[in-house]
């Protein structure tokens, strides 16, 4: 199809050729002839296209382009992108839509969406609205997009997820993006610096995705191991949270991109999160969970709150008052906008009445009539409702700034530069847990083995909202293989997968292409004269349908999977079945896996899933087997599951791989590892394991694991454990261990960021952020994690993490802030300056080592140790610098005080302690503050 034409300011024709253009349907094809009208305004141009095959007539009404959308298509020559608006052609093929450049100038195309808003009285908007068009601005117009009304023009802007990169407007066949290393990777860094950048970076792509807000940084304490979110979070500590968020937060808001801190606040558990009531202290609410929320808001003032799903002592986040309105606005003087989770709203006059602004996602479950009918009768006062609606005006105002079209085509960016700035990141961001006998750096020129099931896969992000589609993975087999001078073998030695690997890019098409054809139905299968709404080709086989749309999309719908598996060894082949729906897996028209009845619950889609059914089939090498399934939608699951979120339409998911004993693969990792000097294996977990809708149920590596490190390591003592997790793993096996890296979750440059470390191109500089116990009986939430009667007591009170180690002095496996280099380092000269109120503390850091490297270093702590300020500095050999760290003594020293409601800074003396983790040895020196002083208000 082609679209070209003369825009003048009051009035615009256009012509459509409809070559490619064809109907499908019952197997006949028929081209159509077309014909358009356009009715021009000064936001939009709304094309209003008539398609006639043979004697039926199609309308597509209100198919709306935007000028920015034009602009695009201008900007990249013959290049359009209209793919927000395909869905509505469903029955057509679109090769092309293309503006004629040599008719249409980029002067003649203005994206006015957002230029009255920009300067616009909101006030006056306020008392121009009518009441339902104030109601319809309080939700979603969409899953992404909030509403417009084009009377007053006011456009509509679009959110999308964070934290580590940004999606776009679709979980199912999204657009690909950059992948940053996971939250606690990133505070592994201890680098405002850096996370400056990544806020840089991600406004970049969030322009590339036509996002004004980016839902992240989440920034929920890392209370114990098991949190299904976890890797999402930033640390154990509120301090390192608050800093990190406040410059991922600024350096979005230094390019015009909204940031939105989330969950407010204690979302730090996946068991029943909806539904559980997080029972907290005063003291701990304020020192630990609000805290990394209240320093982000001084440094970075990010434009959106995103409440939690829970209850914080008894009521709802999203209805809560206290936090919403007494706190967040009124204590800390932040005024932008608070949002729900997606579905997080449980009530209307509530919400609103508490300072809950806008409700996602659309369209409302909680407002529109229901909210008109509350202000009705006078359950919502008129000044509630106008803060409400002045909110997210607001928003739209900032998000003008940003040069973002209204509902902008999503783009790939990809630039050479952020590739390099993702690599750095991941390198950074990586942990030297041992370096016994200086086994690290190894050798390029010398022959490697690798080893492990982490190997061969990516395992750059964790599972649920945080995942998404990246541009590309680098494997660790492949980033040190890349590297290595003298030649890689590789042994694959155990599986480490919670579910069967995706199958779906091991297919092929009818014509060879690569994926499946995925088609979609309103009848179900035994329907004979059914016929496809849209036939898709698609690659991924883990679909989540949850935002997905067809104007002919019925309630209880279905789709079919199809594609051919040559399998390249002969064998026994497990198939994998997950299901939010129901399915069935058929190989050569054999019924091999029924997940429709006697279904089972598991953890897959975000706790709404089944559990994997696998059956297994005998395949021989390079026949070719046509693999379908056949799903039908969310609403046909046989069962509910309490307190977990219901992302609507459903999804499937399947895998298969060939069967691996595994003693078989431990002996020939054995031999592997033998016959060579250098040995990296690489284990651990995955998203799979580590993943929103779910908490893990221990803190063991996955099946066979262990005993592989522990079989290898017996062959070759000097083999590097690499291990990749967002959140603390047991270690069994540690003592025997020589060299150990955590490597987290590392985007999509994960092997190459690994490979930099091994090789010693990069001298790690990472520092835990969490503490790792040795067991899990060791952590401080082993008694008070999970969801209880509907509660969870926060049990441990202020002692988060190494707080409550020190307390007991119990000896962990490793400390918070624990990291070591491939030099060394050595802090002198502790001076502390206390003439003013904001102290200078100041030491010299050498590089005594002989390589280049960088060192953070906490300066003070409490309960017995409290984290108060950090600094990285990077050091040539042999060179020395001194750092000071500027030191607000009042705030340092604070407490909540629950009798009077406020900070306190007590008077006595209070020993400042410079280290480079929160374990080891210190510069001490001890400063005296002389007067008690009550606070409250911002950080």
């Amino acid at each position: 199809m082609i679209l070209w034409g003369d825009m003048g300011s009051e009035s615009a024709s256009f012509a459509l050729d409809c070559r490619g253009a064809e109907k499908r349907r019952k197997g006949e094809t028929e081209k159509p002839q077309a014909s358009l009208t356009v009715e021009p305004s000064p936001f939009h141009i709304y094309v209003v296209i008539t398609l006639v095959f043979g004697d039926k007539v199609r309308e597509i009404g209100g198919v709306r382009f935007t000028c920015g959308e034009l602009r695009q298509c201008v900007l990249e020559g013959y290049k359009a992108c209209l793919s927000p608006h395909r869905g509505i052609f469903n029955f057509l093929i679109l090769p092309d839509i293309v503006i004629h450049r040599s008719i249409m100038t980029v002067k003649d195309i203005v994206d006015s969406a957002f230029v009255q808003i920009a300067n616009a009285d909101i006030e006056k908007i306020i008392k121009e609205l009518t009441q339902d068009e104030k109601v319809s601005l309080l939700s979603g117009e969409d899953f992404w997009h909030t509403v417009p009304i084009p009377r007053l023009n006011i456009p509509s802007i679009r959110l999308s997820d964070g934290p580590n990169g940004v999606r776009g407007t679709h979980f199912f066949s999204s657009v690909p993006a950059a992948c940053l290393p996971c939250g606690t990777a990133i505070g592994a860094t201890f680098d405002r610096d850096l996370a400056l950048k990544i806020g840089h970076l991600l406004a970049a792509e969030a322009k590339a995705k036509g996002a004004h807000v980016i839902l992240g940084p989440t920034i929920n304490i890392a209370r114990g191991p098991l949190g299904g979110r976890g890797f999402e979070s930033y640390s154990e500590d509120p301090f390192l949270s608050g800093i990190l968020a406040g410059h991922y937060c600024k350096g979005l808001k230094e390019r015009n991109v909204s940031a939105t801190l989330k969950h407010l606040v204690c979302n730090d558990q996946e068991h029943e999160r909806m539904a559980v009531n997080s029972i907290v202290t005063d003291r701990a609410m304020r020192e630990i969970y609000l805290l990394p929320f209240m320093i982000a808001i001084a440094l970075g003032k990010p434009d959106a709150v995103m409440t939690a799903y829970n209850k914080v002592n008894g009521l709802h986040a999203s209805e809560n008052r206290e936090l919403l309105q007494d706190i967040l606005r009124e204590e800390w003087k932040w005024d932008g906008l608070v949002m729900s989770d997606w579905f997080g709203t449980y009530s209307t006059s509530e919400a609103v009445n508490a300072g809950l602004d806008l409700e996602m996602p659309g369209p409302p479950r909680w407002r529109g009539g229901a909210l008109s009918h509350a202000i009705t009768a006078n359950k919502i006062p008129l000044a509630s409702l106008n803060a409400r609606v002045r909110a997210v005006l607001k928003l739209v105002q900032k998000a003008s700034k940003s040069g973002i079209p209204e509902k902008a085509p999503e783009t790939q960016l990809n630039r050479a530069e952020d590739r390099a700035l993702l690599r750095k990141i991941a390198s950074e961001a990586i942990v030297l847990l041992k370096n016994e006998e200086d086994i690290l750096p190894l050798n390029k020129d010398k022959r490697i083995a690798i080893i492990g099931p982490n190997a061969k896969i990516t395992a750059y992000c964790g599972g649920g909202s945080a995942a998404l589609n990246p541009y590309y993975t680098v494997t660790p087999l492949d980033g040190i293989s890349n590297s290595a001078k003298a030649g890689v073998d590789f042994a694959q030695g155990v599986y480490a997968h919670q579910m069967l690997p995706l199958l779906g890019k091991q297919l092929r098409l009818e014509d060879g292409q690569n994926g499946f054809k995925l088609s979609i139905f309103n009848d179900a299968p035994d329907v004979a004269t059914r016929a496809p709404l849209e036939e898709r080709h698609e690659t991924d086989s883990m679909i989540i349908f949850m935002d997905y749309d067809h104007p002919d999309l019925q309630t209880i719908w279905y789709a079919d999977a199809e594609g051919y598996f040559v399998p390249e060894e002969s064998g026994i082949y497990d198939f994998g079945l997950t299901v939010n729906g129901t399915a069935k897996l058929y190989v050569d028209g054999k019924l091999v896996i029924d997940n429709t009845v006697n279904q089972r619950p598991g953890t897959s889609f975000f706790g709404s899933g089944t559990l994997e059914e696998i059956s297994s089939l005998e395949l021989e090498a390079g026949k070719k087997y046509k693999v379908l399934i056949q799903w039908a939608c969310g609403k046909t699951s046989t069962f509910k599951v309490p307190g977990v979120v219901d992302f609507g339409h459903g999804g499937f998911r399947f895998g298969a791989c060939k069967q691996l004993c595994p003693q078989a693969g431990i002996e020939q990792a054995v031999q592997v590892a033998a016959s060579v000097d250098q040995v990296v294996l690489v284990a651990g977990l995955n998203g799979e394991w580590e993943s929103e809708g779910e908490d893990r149920a221990n803190m063991s590596l996955p099946p066979n694991t262990d005993e592989l490190i522990s079989r290898v390591l017996q062959a070759n003592p000097n083999t590097v454990v690499v291990i990749q997790s967002g959140t603390p793993v047991e270690m069994p096996w540690i003592n025997e261990a020589k060299a150990v890296l955590h490597a987290w979750y590392g985007g999509n440059e994960t092997g190459n960021g690994l490979a930099d470390v091994v090789f010693g191109d990069v001298n790690p500089s990472g520092k835990l952020p969490l503490t790792f116990p040795r067991r899990l009986k060791d952590n401080p939430t082993y008694f008070n994690f999970r969801s209880e009667g509907g509660r969870v007591l926060y049990g441990e009170d202020v002692y988060v993490g190494y707080r409550y180690y020190e307390g007991l002095e119990l000896e962990p496996l490793f400390p918070f802030g624990h990291g070591l280099s491939y030099t060394t380092f050595q802090v002198s000269d502790l001076n502390v300056d206390d003439s003013e109120k904001i102290l200078s503390v100041s030491c010299k850091v050498q590089n005594t080592g002989s390589r280049k490297g960088a060192e953070s270093h906490p300066p003070i702590r409490r309960p017995l140790k409290e984290l108060k300020e950090f600094w990285k500095v990077s050091l040539d050999s042999g060179a020395e610098q001194t750092v000071t760290i500027p030191l607000n003594i009042v705030r340092a020293t604070s407490f909540w005080d629950e009798k009077s409601n406020s900070w306190c800074s007590y008077e006595g003396a209070y020993k400042i302690m410079v280290g480079t983790s929160s374990d080891g040895e210190f510069l001490e020196t001890v400063v005296n503050v002389s007067e008690t002083t009550y606070w409250s208000g911002g950080w």
